[in-house]
């Protein structure tokens, strides 16, 4: 199976990378109770809001290897293990790097998008390998238990305008901790542009205030990822006007942009200041 044929390795850390504090606290106490049995943690929330480099960066913070592996392609039960191959005219079973990841310890597992599988009973097995039990038994390499430290992290994206996802199964949820991420604030997102493409602060909080208006436009709202506002932040980084990044970005028109510039020009102090909500570098 394509894609799951790769080493095991610990990630670069991100730069500039914001959390709540009390996300990063919660992390922590991951942590710790993965030094006492293996931990398994569902990051769900918008698209582009950071849940793989949340994943990425805590294997990076504490120097441990990361295996990904993308759920979304899986058909049938087993198929993350191992799989038969034909070769010279004999079948023989090639071994995934699934099996030498839940056996090394202190390894993290990224089980990413956990809710697209191409079949719900592709993830059959995975009930094993996360429950109490922590073993699996499988005809072609035996019995296979995860080993210590190993912390299991599985993102989602869930709502009907994700095609392809099903609703995770309520006995698959239950065996995880659960995090929920959501776009950043005002005043953290404008300095996350900042800090990642070098634009000035007013750019970046001009491009902010777009995308917030973009997203709580009730009538027609547009899903505009922090991974976007990076994308477009870095347009302008190379001289694009924040307009022309917009449209090249994404999926609205210059009239409604236009609309939206004018009405933050007329709007003196929009947004600039946060929610409260305390963040800091990851």
């Amino acid at each position: 199976m394509a894609g799951f044929d790769v080493s095991l390795a610990v990630p670069e850390p991100e730069k500039n990378f914001f959390l709540q504090e009390f996300e990063i606290e919660n992390l922590e106490r991951i942590k710790k109770l993965s030094k006492k049995h293996p931990v398994n943690v569902l990051v769900a929330g918008k698209q582009g809001c950071g849940k793989s480099t949340l994943v990425k960066q805590f294997a990076a913070r504490n120097n441990r290897p990361l295996a990904t592996f993308q759920i979304g392609i899986l058909s049938e039960p087993g198929q993350l293990f191992g799989d038969y191959r034909l070769k010279q005219g004999e079948t023989y079973y090639q071994k995934f790097l699934f099996p030498e990841a839940i056996q090394t310890p202190g390894c993290v597992i990224h089980l990413e998008e956990i809710n697209r599988p191409e079949h719900p009973k592709a993830l059959n097995m995975l009930f094993s390998i996360l429950s109490d039990d922590r073993q699996v038994w499988t005809d072609e390499l035996g019995l296979l238990k995860v080993a210590s430290d190993v912390v299991f992290f599985a993102t989602l994206n869930e709502g009907e305008e994700f095609i392809g996802t099903e609703m995770l199964d309520a006995a698959l949820r239950d065996r995880f901790y659960t995090m929920v991420l959501d776009y950043l604030p005002a005043d953290i997102e404008t300095e996350v542009l900042r800090l990642k493409t070098g634009i000035d602060h007013s750019e970046a909080l001009t491009i902010v205030n777009v995308a917030n208006q973009l997203r709580g436009n009730t009538q027609e709202p547009i899903t505009v990822s922090t991974r976007h506002s990076l994308m477009i932040a870095e347009m302008v980084s190379i001289g694009a006007t924040v307009n022309e990044a917009f449209v090249n970005s994404l999926q609205v028109s210059r009239d409604i942009l236009e609309s939206i510039l004018l009405s933050l020009h007329m709007e003196l102090g929009l947004k600039k200041t946060g929610n409260g909500k305390h963040y800091k570098i990851y």
